[in-house]
């Protein structure tokens, strides 16, 4: 199996490339952690290997907007060694790993534009920059390349024959200006293959929240209350750690099927109203606006802490909190309290961005490994079948969720049962009953 690394280049072998990175002497760092996260992610591997041999995206100029991490650079490298030509810029303010970013520009002469901690104008200028010279492909995660190109650089829309979104925040906006007949090319909702939803966004968000969680306050969770703010593939997911980790979970619902699910799973459920009086940890995961708000703040006591772990900071009404606060002070890093009023203390992890990649590193490799091997196989499946494709968006093709899932199995050395013809036959019929 090739290595992710074999597409290396000699030393000063790539003319300077186009980028903004905080620091190149991070460069020996990066490696480092990029070639750590592709040991453990062999699907990926496998597919930079056929990749390699195949040149599937041979002349594809793509800009992919991503948590600029170690797994997120496996994933470039497999798409460049597909032939791709390869422009990044972070989905997060916070989320960028510096070192990673050098890495990728020292030893794959990649346009990367991330820079941690940029602010608001920094990065929507990287977004900018990451799009010049127009691309064909589009990869995001929160589809804000997506919604740049259709206000901003709508000229450059002419040679896109499609993209790839990430995250659920992503797919409901693309799903929205496909619904307003708006998207100006398809897209594949990533998001929406169980072989990504299912593992990534519950397992992956599940443990690598705690981790950015304990990492930012190094609290003790066992004997608290935490209170979990969504229970889709997320909430479950960071749900069932929290209760692992000896923690008293609660869950906030909008939805009743849902809600009724993480009651049958053992959770108390009850509105933010009441959760926000007994909580001593909060983190949202709904992917929506305002979930937690003033009148939420005005409840919590005194010392509570608040995440979120949503694509966007908009899940805490931050402004809210704002006017509700007499004084403000960062603690320790990541650690901001707000001083209410009335004299109760609030404290915010990360800027109310995504804590998992604001204070930890983001989902395990392992997980992401199939996430990332979806982005790669349907940025093929694209190019393949882009003339035949309408402006709206598709899930993943049912054979490439199949193809990845297989793939995992036989990395972790698991093997299945296959139907047999009489099984095949039976499911197949309608005429055969008690």
């Amino acid at each position: 199996m090739a290595k992710l690394s074999s597409l290396k280049r000699p030393k000063n072998s790539f003319a300077p490339v186009h980028c903004d990175i905080k620091d190149p002497s991070l460069a020996d760092k990066g490696r480092g952690r990029i070639e750590w996260a592709g040991r453990t992610m062999p699907v990926l591997t496998q597919i930079q290997e056929r990749f390699l041999r195949q040149k599937p995206l041979k002349g594809m100029k793509v800009t992919a907007c991503l948590h600029v991490t170690a797994e997120t650079a496996n994933l470039m490298v497999a798409l460049k060694a597909g032939g791709a030509e390869v422009s990044l810029c972070a989905s997060n303010p916070l989320s960028t790993q510096d070192d990673v970013a050098a890495a990728l520009v020292a030893d794959y002469g990649m346009s990367i534009f991330a820079i941690k901690g940029e602010d608001h104008e920094t990065y929507y200028r990287h977004i900018d920059q990451a799009l010049e010279g127009g691309p064909h492909l589009t990869m995001d995660d929160g589809a804000d390349v997506v919604g740049v190109l259709h206000s901003k650089h709508r000229d450059l829309m002419k040679d896109v024959i499609g993209g790839t979104e990430e995250t659920t925040t992503g797919v409901i906006r693309l799903r929205a200006m496909a619904r307003d007949q708006v998207l100006g090319y398809p897209i594949v909702g990533v998001n929406e293959a169980k072989t990504k939803h299912l593992f990534d966004n519950r397992y992956g968000t599940g443990q690598s929240t705690l981790d950015g969680i304990i990492r930012a306050t190094n609290r003790m969770l066992a004997g608290s209350v935490f209170v979990v703010a969504g229970y889709g593939w997320c909430g479950r997911g960071l749900a069932m750690r929290a209760k692992g980790m000896g923690a008293d979970v609660v869950v906030t619902e909008v939805d009743p099927t849902t809600a009724l699910e993480a009651v049958m799973d053992g959770y108390r459920v009850m509105p933010m109203g009441e959760a926000a009086k007994i909580g001593d940890f909060f983190c949202t995961v709904t992917g929506n606006v305002s979930v937690i708000r003033a009148e939420h703040f005005e409840k919590m006591k005194d010392g509570a802490i608040v995440c979120n772990s949503g694509h966007f900071n908009v899940e805490l009404d931050l402004k809210a909190l704002h006017k509700l606060s007499k004084r403000r002070a960062f603690i320790r890093e990541f650690v901001e309290e707000f001083t209410l009023r009335s004299g109760k203390k609030v404290i915010v992890l990360g800027e109310g961005r995504l804590i998992n990649l604001a204070s930890a590193e983001g989902h395990p490799s392992s997980v992401m490994d199939m996430s990332f091997a979806n982005q790669a196989l349907c940025s093929e499946w694209i190019v393949k079948n882009h003339e035949a494709l309408e402006k709206k968006v598709y899930g993943v093709p049912e054979h490439i969720d199949q193809e990845i899932a297989r793939l995992k199995l036989k990395s972790l050395g698991v093997k299945i049962d296959a139907l047999t013809k009489e099984q095949v036959k039976y499911l197949a019929s309608w005429n055969e009953g008690t």
